[in-house]
């Protein structure tokens, strides 16, 4: 018995997968899919590529921010390190204004600017390395922001993306339900729109905040590390501060 049902099925299969192609002669390449949504879903699928660009565009600039901040740094470090060594604060200053896109040097200008402006006295006092001080949070503060300049909109972005692609998606399955109690029947061609609407938003959705996701964890990192850096510096030019002064009392 099973054996006769089994043949009977396998008899049928032809048909039925002739039905299938005659009820939902639907193209599921891309443009297809496209060009058979409705306006909303349309609109939704130009905010998500709307999305994704700007992501894009954060994503270009910070890495080019970055890349220069870590080259000029690189140069910049074992220069200001020789002038102050030698005791030369005003080529310090040349150094760093030579490097302006590197983080370190945007923090040590400030504090070498602070120290230089209280420097003529032959006494200096612990307030003004206090000064020094506060001018390198302050210019740490700025710097952070910087470097931090469009990571906000990236965690949006990641985080929203796929609740704007299922939005596309409910709006999908409603238009497919719509089509099946329009047409009275249920096949791929009534429901083709409704599911081409699901299917491209839900996906492009996630196409958009993945990649934002992971940049911005990315260059979260990045920021991290250059804030340990500026610490560091902000740390070792107090340190120089300090000897300076004890030199000079002594």
């Amino acid at each position: 018995m099973f054996v006769a049902n089994l043949a009977t099925a396998v008899h049928h299969v032809p048909a039925l997968a002739a039905w299938v192609v005659q009820e939902g002669a639907v193209g599921w390449d891309l443009v297809s899919l496209l060009k058979s949504m409705g306006i909303l879903a349309k609109i939704v699928v130009i905010i998500l590529f709307i999305m994704s660009g700007w992501s894009i565009g954060v994503m270009i600039d910070r890495w080019m921010a970055f890349s220069a901040a870590r080259k000029q740094s690189r140069a910049f470090a074992p220069a200001v390190a020789g002038a102050l060594r030698d005791g030369k604060i005003d080529e310090a200053i040349k150094v760093a204004e030579r490097n302006k896109k590197s983080h370190l040097a945007k923090v040590v200008t400030a504090g070498l600017q602070e120290f230089k402006a209280h420097g003529d006295s032959p006494d200096i006092p612990g307030e003004q390395i206090e000064a020094s001080k506060r001018a390198l949070e302050r210019a740490e503060a700025i710097v952070h922001a910087e470097l931090k300049r469009g990571l906000g909109g990236l965690a949006t972005i990641g985080s929203t993306a796929p609740f704007v692609g299922l939005f596309g998606t409910v709006v999908g399955i409603l238009n497919a339900f719509k089509e099946i109690s329009t047409q009275k029947a249920t096949g791929l061609g009534a429901v083709a729109g409704g599911i081409s609407e699901a299917l491209v938003t839900t996906a492009i959705g996630l196409f958009v905040a993945i990649p934002a996701v992971m940049m911005f964890n990315y260059l979260t990192g990045r920021v991290e590390a250059f804030d340990v850096e500026m610490d560091n510096s902000s740390s070792e030019l107090v340190d120089y501060f300090l000897k300076r002064r004890s030199l000079r009392r002594s």
